[in-house]
Parts: structure tokens; C-alpha cells; sequence
């Protein structure tokens, strides 16, 4: 008899249909998988096999074949053992054909018939959700995931034998009930607060104003001054995500194997941290299976890269592409998947090797070779691409030690978020949300300047030998400085800070050598 079921596939971050056909005919015994199936799915026949045994069904021995359609796409996972299992059991008249037509089946199976939770369980249930399919039949360790979408009917299931009991009309199971995404929920979550952080005004400055437009930022300064402190204190003070913002981050993180299941969305904003050590594909993304790397894991959020000149220069390289685009696109031999990769760049890095090149307390032992050695790892095209340059200064004993409050990042986030929605307002049906994103149509309409302040660029411009990216991202950096204040043009005092961290520390960090 032959059996037809529905399942998805992932690509990327979207999932398309599978057809699990089943047929099961009289000849010598065995029990193949076509359709272009990877290793992982080939292995289950064994896990079906072993899973219909222990839960107490009974295996006829008959020539089993399996396809699964369309036949000439590239399928990775353990996601079909469910529905390979049942259509087995559909095929050999266990389970009649017509109470498995309108579910959608995802799982993976265990030896004594459990049902395992699947990587990418989200992505897959929004695809089929626009694809018009709204039933499944799922694991209950992916339950929580699935309760955050709405319009759908999801029914959650230990094992094989009460997902088969289901379909019989025996085990009389209730459809996962819908939870409600709250946007606050994940900001007490970081454990730490920038008032944490003595003194370092024009960094912390400098970071409000990176975070209030999502511009890249690069933090210099000696080592133990505080650059990484600062650096994990930006999510504290960036806005709560958004519903939507929730889903982007959970379907990346659920494909790539890393959501919490017990929270089933992702529900602070990421903040990754890839040693200088690792690889291309660990950053960008890529594998056999093209998973996501560390640019997509921080998407909306934060990618921190700590001493920035330490990482190969190749792999900075590659960051070229998501910073200008916000999408980072995997190439493989088999495959071309697009991954978003919207994500606030903050790094760090000392001045030359030895960290003390412009120390007010400790003496630099680098030549001028080894410090410009050193700076020749990051290139022009990639610092034209960032907008914010700061110093992170030595400071004195007593104010490291005083008593004087500093603000904290509650305080800080309420002027961000006053900001953002001043951008969200103005960028209101066009594509973008903050002031980083605006192409170049966008910037001569919202970045407009007086003639004062036109001279001042253009004198910076011809003075710092500025390329036409980096005074756009000027422009971009100022708008955010006038946010900030609330005001409706851009003054000569907001363009005058915004020329300051593009183009000031510069030379403090070995370029002036």
C-alpha cells in the first residue's frame, strides 16, 4: 500500500514541503530511503525500525521504499522519522490514510519510540504557517517554541506510541495552548549595568550614541581601561526587542542548534563573542549543512570582537558584506543559503602589541614597524565601514575608587529608546528602523546641514582624507547625535561630534606613525 505524508525542510532560515511516501509491497525484505537523502536521514531506518518494535507495533517484513519529494533537492536532518515511522505504519494498514492527511509531521526518534525535539522547529512551522498548512504533529521537547506562534493547531508528543494513539482516536490529546510574547521580559537578564564602570564619560558617550542609531563602534585604549566592560554593557542599554525582532533571532538560533528550550524564543538581545581564533566558516556561517555562523547568531543584536588586529585578517574581511548589507550569504559546492546578519559590530583593540602606545602611566616598547604592523590588519574598507572611533583612557585611583554615582544603563536605555522611536516614526514604511540603515536617497532627505556645517565637512573631508562611505556614515552618525536631543535638523554641533569619533583617534591608534 502505498502512503503520502506532509513534512518540511529547511533551507537556511525558510522551510519548504516534503512529500514522505511510503510503500510497502510483498518481496524479500528491506528498506530503503530515496530522494536525495543525507546520511542522518538514511540512518533512520534503523531508529524507525528499532522505535516501531519497542512501542509495540509490529514491523512486517516487506520491501519498504521511501521517497522523499522533490526528489532532487538536498535533505539534511532527523526531522523525518516521525512521519517515516507513521507512514510505515500507514502503509502496512496500522493506521488508516485519511487521519494523517491535514497534519504537517517533525521528529526524531529514539531506539524505544521517543520523540526527540528538532533543530529549526520554528522557521519550519512559519513557513508551512504562509504555505497554508496549520496542524502538526510535533515533539514535546520543541512545545514551548512552537506556542509563540498564533493561527496555528500544534499537539506535542512524548513518545510514538501516544502520537499513533492520537491518530487513532485513542489518546484524546489538547493542542498546545498560545503564549504571549512580552517585549521587556529579557532586559533584567544581563547581569551586568554600566554604572558599574567608573568614569570613561566620552566612551560611554560615545556608546549611547552608537546604540541609539545601531552604528559600528571601535573601542582603543590600553589594556584593563575597560573596553570589554563597556562592550558587554551595550545590550543593557539597547531597546527590548520587538515580537518580530523575538522571531527573526529564534528562527537563526533554533536552525543552529543553540535556543534555550525551555524558553522557546530568544528573549534578550544576543550578544556573541567569537575568540580571535575562530575559523571563517565559525564566523560566517557555512558546513555541511550551510548552518548559521557567529555574524547571524548576533543578528539584532551585538557581535563583540575583542582585540580586533588578533582575528585573521581574511576572516575581518569577510565582515565587509553583512556590515553594508545586513545579510551574509553562505556558498557551498551544494547549496547557496542567505542567512540576516543585522547586528551592531563593537570591538576593541589595544593601540600597538605591547598595549601602551599613548599610555599616560606606562612606557610603549613597540617600534613604529611593530605598530604599524600591527594596524595593517585592519584594513581601509573595513574601518570605512565603522562609525564610531573612541579612546578608552587610563583613569586616576580616585575616581576609580569614588563614591560618585554613575548613571545606570535604565537610565541611558530611556534616551535610547526615546531615539529609536524618533527613527522608527521616520523611516516608517520604508524598510529600515534605524539611522545605520539609510542608503543614500535617504540621507540626502533626513541628513540635510546648514551652509556653516557643509563648510566644516568639507574641510574634514579634504583635512582627513575622509572616502565618500565614511562621510556618509558621518551624516548617518550625526542624525543619531540630533536624535538624541530631540531636535528636527542636524546643527554644527551634532556634525562637529560626529567628525570627532569618525576621524580623532585615528592617530591615536598608530596611524600618525
Amino acid at each position: 500500500m502505498l502512503c503520502t505524508l506532509k513534512s518540511f525542510a529547511l533551507e537556511g532560515i525558510n522551510g519548504y514541503p516534503v512529500e514522505i511516501e511510503v510503500f510497502a509491497q510483498s518481496g524479500i525484505p528491506s528498506f530503503d530511503i530515496v530522494g536525495l537523502a543525507g546520511s542522518s536521514i538514511k540512518e533512520s531506518r534503523d531508529r524507525v525500525r528499532a522505535a516501531i518494535k519497542n512501542s509495540s507495533y509490529e514491523f512486517v517484513p516487506r520491501k519498504i521504499t521511501v521517497n522523499l519529494a522533490p526528489a532532487d533537492t538536498k535533505k539534511e536532518g532527523s526531522m523525518f522519522d516521525l512521519p517515516i515511522a507513521v507512514g510505515f505504519l500507514v502503509s502496512t494498514e496500522q493506521i488508516p490514510q485519511k487521519n494523517c492527511e491535514d497534519y504537517i509531521f517533525l521528529g526524531e526518534l529514539s531506539l524505544d519510540g521517543s520523540l526527540r525535539r528538532v533543530n529549526g522547529m520554528m522557521p519550519i512551522i512559519i513557513s508551512a504557517l504562509q504555505k497554508g498548512y496549520k496542524k502538526f504533529i510535533i515533539p514535546k521537547g520543541n512545545m514551548v517554541e512552537a506556542s509563540y506562534i498564533k493561527g496555528i493547531e500544534v499537539y506535542a508528543f512524548e513518545n510514538l506510541i501516544d502520537a499513533v494513539n492520537f491518530l487513532l482516536g485513542i489518546y484524546p490529546a489538547q493542542k498546545i495552548e498560545h503564549k504571549e510574547y512580552l517585549s521587556s521580559q529579557g532586559i533584567e537578564r544581563y547581569g551586568v549595568d554600566i554604572s558599574e564602570i567608573k568614569g570613561q564619560a566620552l566612551a560611554k558617550r560615545a556608546m549611547e550614541i552608537a546604540v541609539s542609531g545601531a552604528h559600528n563602534i571601535l573601542m582603543a585604549g590600553s589594556p584593563g581601561t575597560g573596553k570589554t566592560m563597556l562592550a558587554k554593557c551595550v545590550p543593557t542599554i539597547m531597546p527590548p526587542m520587538t515580537f518580530e525582532e523575538a522571531i527573526e533571532v529564534t528562527k537563526i538560533h533554533s536552525v543552529a542548534g543553540v535556543l534555550d528550550p525551555e524558553d522557546g524564543i530568544v528573549k534578550k538581545r544576543p550578544f556573541r563573542s567569537p575568540h580571535h581564533t575562530a575559523s571563517l566558516f565559525s564566523l560566517t556561517g557555512g558546513g555541511i549543512k550551510s548552518s548559521p555562523g557567529e555574524v547571524s547568531l548576533a543578528h539584532n543584536g551585538v557581535l563583540f570582537l575583542d582585540e580586533m588586529p588578533e582575528y585573521a585578517r581574511h576572516t575581518l574581511e569577510t565582515l565587509r558584506q553583512p556590515l553594508e548589507d545586513g545579510v551574509i550569504t553562505v556558498t557551498r559546492v551544494a547549496r547557496t543559503v542567505e542567512y540576516p546578519a543585522h547586528f551592531m559590530l563593537v570591538a576593541s583593540m589595544n593601540p600597538c602589541p605591547c598595549g601602551y602606545y599613548g599610555s599616560k602611566n606606562k612606557i610603549c616598547s613597540c617600534t613604529p614597524r611593530d605598530i604599524k604592523r600591527y594596524m595593517s590588519k585592519l584594513s581601509g574598507p573595513l574601518l570605512d565601514r565603522i562609525d564610531i572611533f573612541v579612546t578608552v583612557d587610563d583613569i586616576e585611583f580616585k575616581e576609580f575608587r569614588g563614591k560618585r554615582a554613575e548613571e545606570d544603563s535604565a537610565t541611558v536605555r530611556e534616551r535610547v529608546v526615546k531615539a529609536r522611536e524618533i527613527q522608527r516614526k521616520r523611516f516608517e514604511g520604508e524598510g529600515i528602523f534605524t539611522n545605520s540603515q539609510m542608503n543614500n536617497a535617504q540621507i540626502r532627505r533626513y541628513c540635510k546641514i546648514d551652509k556653516e556645517s557643509e563648510i566644516l565637512l568639507e574641510n574634514a573631508f579634504n583635512r582627513q582624507k575622509l572616502s565618500p562611505r565614511a562621510t556618509t556614515r558621518i551624516l548617518k552618525t550625526a542624525r543619531t547625535i540630533a536624535d538624541l536631543q530631540g531636535k528636527d535638523d542636524i546643527e554644527i554641533n551634532d556634525l562637529a561630534e560626529a567628525i570627532q569619533f569618525k576621524t580623532i583617534d585615528k592617530k591615536d591608534m598608530g596611524y600618525g606613525l
